[in-house]
């Protein structure tokens, strides 16, 4: 797919990235897990580095970033320990644009082309996220701005769901069907949680070079 020049508007779309959490099930820090020769924390911002001028690392550990050297704002959670949701609402508070596409530091086959479809879909909504199995991706998804006072209240009240804001927003689902004709296989939801999951990581790079 060729990049249409009404996606172009990169500057005004920040990119977030979480990588707050402990990987106490895998048992080493996946995000410097290495994929494709580089850590997977380095791989996801060089990948979605062109669609902004303003890539953040949502982290309470900066240190372990900063030898990488990576064009990016290393930004801590507001209140660590809470959660992704927590998460997100740092990273979108942080944000220098109205936009921000939030997305796991453990996905190693994110699409882009998907990724500028979804921020095409972003105008009228405060919440693009794909819908996939009858489930949504809220680690794959533009939130904007008018999310944040939403997400307060949520951890205010100490919920954490991130999902459990939406009925109080404008949500553009992405259906199976739309992500399918950028990414059949949906390897984009991929993500790296376990031994399993590292395992299959590299079966799918093995397989198919990415």
């Amino acid at each position: 797919m060729s990049r249409d020049s009404s996606l172009r508007p990169a500057a005004r779309t920040s990119v977030v990235i979480l990588a707050g959490g402990h990987s106490r099930r895998l048992g080493r820090d996946k995000s410097l897990l290495p994929v494709g020769g580089e850590p997977l924390l380095a791989r996801t911002v060089h990948r979605l580095a062109p669609l902004s001028d303003d890539v953040i690392v949502v982290t309470n550990d900066a240190h372990r970033y900063k030898p990488l050297d990576l064009p990016v704002r290393l930004v801590p959670d507001d209140q660590p320990g809470v959660g992704s949701l927590m998460g997100v609402y740092s990273g979108l508070r942080a944000a220098r644009h109205p936009l921000a596409l939030t997305v796991g530091c453990d996905m190693p086959f994110l699409n882009v082309p998907l990724l500028h479809y979804m921020l095409s879909l972003a105008p009228g909504y405060d919440v693009v996220i794909p819908r996939v199995e009858g489930l949504m991706e809220p680690l794959h998804a533009v939130y904007r701005e008018t999310c944040l006072g939403p997400m307060e209240r949520l951890l205010e009240a100490g919920r954490r769901q991130i999902i459990a804001f939406f009925g109080q927003v404008r949500v553009r689902h992405v259906e199976e069907d739309e992500v399918d004709r950028f990414d059949p296989q949906r390897l984009s939801f991929v993500n790296v949680n376990t031994p399993e999951d590292w395992a299959e990581v590299q079966a799918i790079l093995e397989d198919r070079g990415l």
